[in-house]
This record gives structure tokens, C-alpha cells and sequence, in this order.
């Protein structure tokens, strides 16, 4: 049996301009399907520590299933997801509670949290689940997308109306996030879950980036540097830097090659266009 399909990966991150270190962590393994990344806080290194912490368990939780050759592209009755989402949210459910322990058992890493935003492509669908104010976007064709919704304050701002898209671009509360790794016992984490098509790019980022560039022009450079993964997470790490780099920068950068899709008949294709 053949090896399986390698999506095209690039990865790049950079402690920025103005930070000592960098507290961002991410891992990318185009064989296995899978993408993390996470943007920790705290006090002294506690940020590295946890972001750290939620990478480690979220690969090493996955990689062995995906590895395995069991059909985790399968639906789930009862929740609607593939098996692929569920291990993803139990596996991003382990890191919150290894985060949350270390927490209370180490004065030092009192506090401590990550944001988290995790994609797997498993057959013709990838799930992605998120908390924090780290994002995944999808580029198909020229439309280029926001696929998660951040939990943050300005957020839940612009939600209510009391600040427009346009204002939310200017305020000074871009960084306080609502929800995090490791600051409760028990936290929710958003999955969803898209049909993929061949040519997709999907980009994984911290708000170092995206509090630095617009998306217009994050648009723009991963559109005019399709072909070439890594010189647009490095272009994009440079603009960030140049605007100020005022955080640590991470970026995960995801192509689907035809060759990833499993080769359906019409009946199937049909259907996942239905579902999708």
C-alpha cells in the first residue's frame, strides 16, 4: 500500500520586536495531517511553559491515531463529528488539564495560560478547534476567510455593537482574551469542521501577526505566494516585525495538494458537497 499524500507545511515563528522570548509554540506534520499552535502567558517564562505544554500533549496524543490507519474521517452519530474532532477536543481537553496542574502545583507558573488553534485533515474534511484569540483562516480561490471566531474581549465587543469591525482595528483591548488553556479546571473548546478542496491554504496564526497586518494584505502575500509556503510565512513574519513586532509572531501555513483527496465516485462527491 502506497504511502499516504503529505499536505505542503511551512512554519515560522519569531519572538518579535519589543519580547526577550518567545512564549508562542507550534507543530506541523504534513504526513500526519496535523497543525498546532499556541500563544502562552504569564509571568517570567509560565507563557512558554504552558504553550508548550498544549503542543506536546495535543501531538502526542494525535499523531499515534493518525498514524494508525484507523478511519477517523467517520461520523459520529451522536455529536455529528468525525472521530478525528472528538480525539481532537479530548486531546485539547488533556492539555487544559495538564496546564491547570502544573498551574496550582508550581508557584512559579501561577496563572500561566495559552490560547490554542489546531487543525486535521482526515480524509476530505479537517476539523479544526481553537480557543484564545489565535486564528485559522482558509484561502480558496481568491476568497480568503476567518474559519474561527476569537474569544475576546473585543470580540464579544464588536458583537454587541458597541465597537464596529473598522474601531476594533484601533482599540487598545486587543489582547485580553476570554477564554484560555489552563486557567479553569474545565474549559470549552470551539471545533468545527469544513469540507477541504484541492488547492486550499489554511493559516494558523497568532495575534502577533494579525494585530500587526491587516487581513487584506495576510490576503495578499499567502495569495501571491501560493506556491511557496515558506517565503510567505517568512514575508509575513517580516511584516509583522516591520509594523512594530510588538508580540511573538507564529504562523502555520497548510496546502491541500489534489493528491490529499480521497478519490470518490459521483454518488460520494455529492454528498460531501451536500454536507459541506
Amino acid at each position: 500500500m502506497p504511502d499516504p499524500v503529505a499536505l505542503d507545511v511551512a512554519s515560522l515563528s519569531h519572538p518579535g520586536m519589543v519580547r526577550s522570548h518567545n512564549e508562542d509554540a507550534v507543530f506541523v506534520d504534513g504526513q500526519a495531517g496535523i497543525a498546532v499552535l499556541a500563544d502562552g502567558m504569564g509571568g517570567y517564562n509560565a507563557g512558554e511553559v504552558a504553550s508548550g505544554i498544549a503542543v506536546n500533549v495535543v501531538s502526542n496524543g494525535m499523531m499515534p491515531e493518525l498514524q494508525s490507519g484507523r478511519e477517523l474521517s467517520k461520523i459520529d452519530i451522536q455529536s455529528g463529528l468525525t472521530h478525528a474532532a472528538l480525539l481532537l477536543q479530548q486531546q485539547i481537553a488533556q492539555a487544559n488539564k495538564g496546564i491547570y496542574e502544573a498551574a496550582q502545583s508550581r508557584p512559579e507558573c501561577a496563572g500561566m495560560g495559552t490560547t490554542i488553534v489546531s487543525a486535521v485533515f482526515c480524509g476530505n474534511r479537517v476539523s479544526i478547534g481553537h480557543i484564545g484569540d489565535s486564528r485559522c483562516y482558509r484561502l480558496r480561490g481568491e476568497k480568503f476567510e476567518q474559519l474561527t471566531r476569537d474569544h475576546s474581549l473585543l470580540q464579544e465587543q464588536i458583537d454587541s455593537g458597541v465597537l464596529t469591525p473598522e474601531q476594533a482595528r484601533f482599540s487598545l483591548n486587543k489582547n485580553l482574551v476570554t477564554r484560555a488553556l489552563g486557567i479553569e479546571a474545565i474549559v470549552p473548546t470551539d471545533i468545527a469542521e469544513y469540507r477541504i478542496e484541492a488547492n486550499d491554504i489554511y493559516l494558523l496564526c497568532s495575534d502577533g501577526l494579525t494585530d500587526m497586518v491587516d487581513p487584506e494584505v495576510i490576503h495578499s502575500i499567502v495569495d501571491e505566494k501560493r506556491t511557496d509556503l515558506a517565503l510567505a510565512a517568512a514575508d509575513l513574519i517580516d511584516l509583522a516585525n516591520q509594523n512594530g513586532g510588538r508580540d511573538n509572531i507564529s504562523i502555520i501555513l497548510v496546502r491541500v495538494p489534489p493528491e490529499f483527496l480521497p478519490t470518490t465516485g459521483w454518488a460520494q462527491r455529492w454528498l460531501a458537497k451536500k454536507k459541506g
